[in-house]
């Protein structure tokens, strides 16, 4: 439903770190391929790269990329409220773990956090756990869940600039406005996400009728072909019978060869 890349560059402890940050908002499992083709094309976007001096050179680098993904259902095997992926280099050899940094890899890999906003239910156990509440959904006071409880004197004041932030934008009506549409537009995916996953159980056991159809069709086939098999080797006998009856009659040998439709040899050999 939405998404956000911008460049920032942040403060280090060392420097100035120019990064690529892309904020994307889910509500539903199945986004993950959609997060995949955006970050593919985040990696493939010739403006996403800067001029950097190594070894005396100036050369054009990728910006690194800093995932961001605020879920809005749970994840399947861990409760943590924040997940964060952070790389490490090390030599696979030694198992010595590498202080350094290399553009080269830094342009073709990326950190990510991965918010779970159903995990968030007050808690405040840091500062990075005190600024997510601010979207803690277990808050909220109106039947769409628009409008969250948040009281602004349980903050620390570096964090009021931001709730003030929101609490402007709600007042706003073309946000409401557009959150009314949003909703909308959740409801329509959520009626369409549960008529895929009706139709897809509903193939799911029209293919398995199938596949028991099938199953007896290639059942009764075989019944036939055995049945047809020995209902071949009947009449063949029978055929033999008649001719060893024929020969004990001493019929002739072209008569006993037209009435059973055996060959010289075989009659020969009865």
């Amino acid at each position: 439903m939405y998404r956000l890349d911008f460049s920032a560059t942040i403060k280090t402890a060392d420097d100035l770190k120019q990064v690529l940050i892309e904020i994307q908002k889910a509500k539903y499992a199945t986004d993950i391929m959609r997060f995949r083709g955006y970050l593919g094309s985040q990696y493939s976007n010739k403006n996403n790269t800067t001029v950097a001096t190594i070894n005396n050179h100036e050369r054009r680098i990728g910006i690194p990329i800093i995932g961001i993904y605020v879920l809005g259902h749970k994840l399947d095997s861990t409760d943590a409220s924040i997940i964060g992926v952070n790389r490490t280099y090390r030599d696979p050899v030694t198992g010595e773990l590498l202080t350094v940094r290399e553009s080269f890899i830094e342009s073709l890999t990326h950190d990510s956090y991965v918010i779970q906003i159903p995990n968030l239910a007050r808690k405040r156990r840091n500062d990075l756990e005190k600024l997510l509440s601010n979207f803690d959904q277990s808050t909220y006071v109106d039947p769409d869940h628009h409008i969250l409880n948040i009281k602004e004197e349980e903050y620390p004041e570096k964090h009021r600039s931001l709730i003030r932030r929101l609490q402007a934008a709600i007042l706003e009506p073309e946000m409401r406005k557009q959150m009314e549409i949003e909703d909308g537009i959740l409801d329509e995916f959520e009626d369409m996400q549960r008529r895929i996953l009706q139709l897809m159980q509903k193939t799911a056991e029209a293919e398995k009728r199938t596949d028991v159809a099938r199953q007896r069709i290639s059942e009764v086939q075989r019944e036939a072909d055995e049945a047809r098999r020995k209902t071949v080797a009947a009449e063949r006998e029978a055929k033999k019978e008649v001719a060893r009856n024929l020969k004990t009659a001493a019929v002739s040998m072209e008569t006993i060869m037209q009435a059973t439709g055996l060959s010289r040899e075989e009659v020969d050999a009865l």
